[in-house]
């Protein structure tokens, strides 16, 4: 779309939910609007208030090129928590971007070299971290970013307009003052703007509902802004450990929701399977991809949008790992100095093969509670934890698949530094609890969970909205102290107190579980043909780009014990059939 003006250019994906309102503003300042769009609005507002104060006006999710045809420049910008993708890089002397890869593929100078570093990371951590790219000469734009090209020779960097290090650091030294009651009260007051601002749409709108806190809380939001029933989604499983679809059910039941649910079986699962290379465009390994995939096809299938329960854990301290992290870390150090030195020399005896697998033999034979599978890995990671000299240094482990995936894995592959591994480039808290919710936000949550949820739900045509990261709700949550996040080991204190003035916690307060699938027992099972085929030690070496000899290790191990390693050789898996596709695209389905 051309500004009225005729200067600035826009293509633009996602949504700005205040428009209305900036209209009503920039109607004040003389601005004649032809149609009833977000965009012109937002074209309106770059061209009285330039783009970045713009930007600061902007509430919303979005990826936006915008060519100022005066001053010759294209700027690349990004929403604040990365909600929406943006790809670029240059070919041949071609500046070439978009929100998809699979658009920028189709360019005739696009060159699909594999940058090597880029999957060493993706083995790390099941998906490629921000900046990189799977491509050589391609990246992904920051959330909160502003790329400006201004020339063929320009080689410009990122500049962010929003920066989250500065809310959380200042938000933490500025903490909300006032009661506990008036700090629900002020929590429930902006997540009660930001849903009933996400659901301004003239087009079919719904929710998934998972039963949980985070999608609960979104739900009775909804259904109090809304006048009929809100459609709510859900899928269930067979398999008990994994089905959240009965405490979906009571909670929609509570609050009157038009409620869908649809049990999924392996086989649905595996159907998806082969559709995923095409849906990611770049290899991705969270196995949930699978079930927000059948989530959002069920969705759409009566609705054009939903909204998601997004960034919960992120902002209110959800994760099981920020406390089982913490204890680690207090626990290990308090062991005695003498008696660390003995761990740390005995880890490193069980580097030698030999000796690891004494142990772990020795660890499956120990009596009762007292048996211990994979003893040789458990007990070089123990060693690893009590060499470090801080929990920065242990989170990135924590968080971690292939941990030796620096040289061992990637052939030719090495790691390059990153925000996640320099934790002189993390907020400066006090709580470390704090401190591994802030990277997660800056990391895992754009670079995994909000690019699952997109890719998912775009396959479907389904557009998705995460209330829950408006820059309001997460610049409030950064100015509530941790007491008010955590109380009595109890995770999301404050928004389990919202979430009681809609649902009884009845309904909803039980152990967290993720929204996952049994990986590991269908890659012995169902799954295992096309995973032998996948992982063959001569289609490995053949290949080139990994060392055959630890996956053949690890996928061994895994079908003859079934010992927990589901989840690291899905990133193999992932991987092995993203390359598939992109040799064959006749194997790379539509979806």
């Amino acid at each position: 779309m051309m500004s009225a003006s005729g200067r600035y250019i826009i293509s633009y994906n996602g949504e700005v939910y205040n428009f209305i309102e900036l209209r009503g503003e920039l109607d004040r300042y003389g601005h004649q609007f032809r149609g009833n769009s977000d965009t012109e609005v937002m074209l309106a507002a770059v061209e009285q208030w330039g783009l970045n104060a713009a930007l600061d006006r902007f509430v919303g999710m979005f990826a936006i090129a915008l060519w100022d045809r005066k001053q010759r420049t294209l700027s690349l910008v990004r929403d604040r928590l990365g909600i929406k993708p943006m790809y670029y890089g240059w070919s041949h002397g071609n500046f070439i971007f978009g929100s998809e890869l699979k658009a920028i593929k189709r360019h005739p100078d696009f060159d699909a070299e594999i940058d090597r570093n880029a999957l060493t990371m993706f083995f790390r951590h099941n998906y490629v971290p921000s900046p990189w790219c799977i491509y050589q000469g391609f990246h992904k734009l920051p959330p909160a970013s502003i790329l400006t090209v201004d020339s063929p020779e320009s080689n410009p960097s990122p500049v962010e307009y929003w920066n989250f290090k500065t809310v959380a650091e200042e938000g933490s030294q500025n903490n909300f003052i006032g009661s506990d009651e008036d700090a629900v009260d002020e929590l429930d007051r902006i997540l009660q703007q930001s849903v009933k601002d996400h659901m301004v749409s003239d087009v079919p709108i719904g929710a998934f509902l998972s039963g949980g806190i985070d999608s609960s809380t979104v739900v009775g939001l909804m259904q109090r802004h809304s006048t009929n029933a809100v459609k709510t989604f859900s899928i269930g499983f067979a398999e008990e450990s994994h089905n959240e679809a009965e405490q979906a059910k009571k909670v929609a039941h509570h609050l009157g929701t038009d409620h869908t649910e649809l049990y999924v079986t392996s086989q649905d699962c595996m159907n998806v399977i082969d559709k995923l290379p095409a849906m990611y465009d770049e290899p991705f390994a969270d196995s949930s991809q699978v079930p927000t995939y059948l989530v959002s096809k069920l969705a759409s299938e009566r609705v054009k949008v939903s909204l998601s329960g997004d960034g919960g854990d992120e902002l209110f301290c959800g994760y099981n790992r920020y406390f089982s992290a913490d204890n680690l870390w207090k626990e290990t150090h308090r062991v005695p100095a003498a008696l660390q030195s003995l761990v740390i020399r005995a880890s490193n005896s069980a580097l030698a093969k030999e000796h690891g697998i004494w142990l772990d033999r020795l660890g499956r034979f120990m009596p009762g509670r007292l048996k211990t599978p994979n003893m040789s890995h458990k007990l070089r990671r123990m060693g690893h934890y009590l060499s470090l000299d801080n929990p920065e240094s242990m989170y990135p482990e924590l968080v971690s698949f292939w941990n030796e995936a620096q040289g061992k894995l990637v052939v030719g592959g090495r790691e390059p530094n990153r925000v996640l591994t320099q934790p002189t480039r993390w907020a400066k808290l006090e709580d470390f609890k704090h401190r591994m919710m802030f990277i997660d936000t800056l990391t895992y949550l754009p670079d995994d969970i909000l690019t699952k949820v997109d890719r998912a739900s775009m396959a479907v045509s389904l557009e998705t909205r995460v209330p829950l990261l408006d820059h309001r709700v997460v610049e409030f949550a950064w100015r509530l102290p941790l007491a008010s996040k955590v109380r009595s080991d109890e995770s999301k204190w404050i928004l389990r107190q919202v979430l009681k003035r809609y649902v009884p916690s009845k309904l909803w307060d039980r152990p967290k579980t993720g929204f996952g699938i049994p990986i590991g027992l269908w890659l012995q099972g169902q799954l295992r043909e096309w995973a032998e085929e996948l992982l063959s030690e001569d289609r490995l070496r053949r290949e080139g780009y990994l060392h055959a000899e630890p996956i053949r290790r690890k996928w061994e191990q895994h079908i003859s014990s079934g010992n927990g390693l589901g989840y690291d050789l899905w990133g193999v898996l992932m991987f092995q059939a993203w390359k598939e596709a992109q040799d064959d695209p006749s194997l790379q389905r539509t979806c």
